[in-house]
């Protein structure tokens, strides 16, 4: 039965929308996949999107549970953020949503 409830619990997705200084997106991917790199509990995957021929882009990190972001803060993490702090236009708009639905694949024969 624990399977069953499994199923029907929603992940919640950290979203980050955001530009950086002309030139400074690539350098922006390398600190976030090491920032993400540090995170554990709860995490379920990150994607880092960026607009093509631009230097916006849009972070979605994915958590069991919102509280789980926060218990995955660490020294290591916080200076590679502060780190890219900088590279940022203005600070990026920030939310959380919950994931209402995921589909991985469509089946072939759907």
């Amino acid at each position: 039965m624990s399977e069953f409830t499994d199923f029907l619990k929603h992940k919640f997705a950290y979203v980050a929308i955001g530009e950086f200084k002309p030139g400074k997106f690539t350098e922006a991917e390398q600190l976030f996949v090491k920032a993400v790199s540090t995170y554990k509990q709860g995490f379920k995957g990150a994607y880092l999107l960026q607009e093509p021929n631009s230097d916006r882009g849009i972070a979605v990190i994915f958590w069991e549970n919102i509280g789980d972001m926060d218990e995955n803060h660490n020294e290591v993490c916080d200076a590679i953020l502060q780190e890219m702090s900088h590279l940022f236009l203005a600070p990026p708009t920030t939310s959380f949503y919950e994931v209402c639905s995921e589909i991985s694949e469509i089946p072939v024969n759907f």
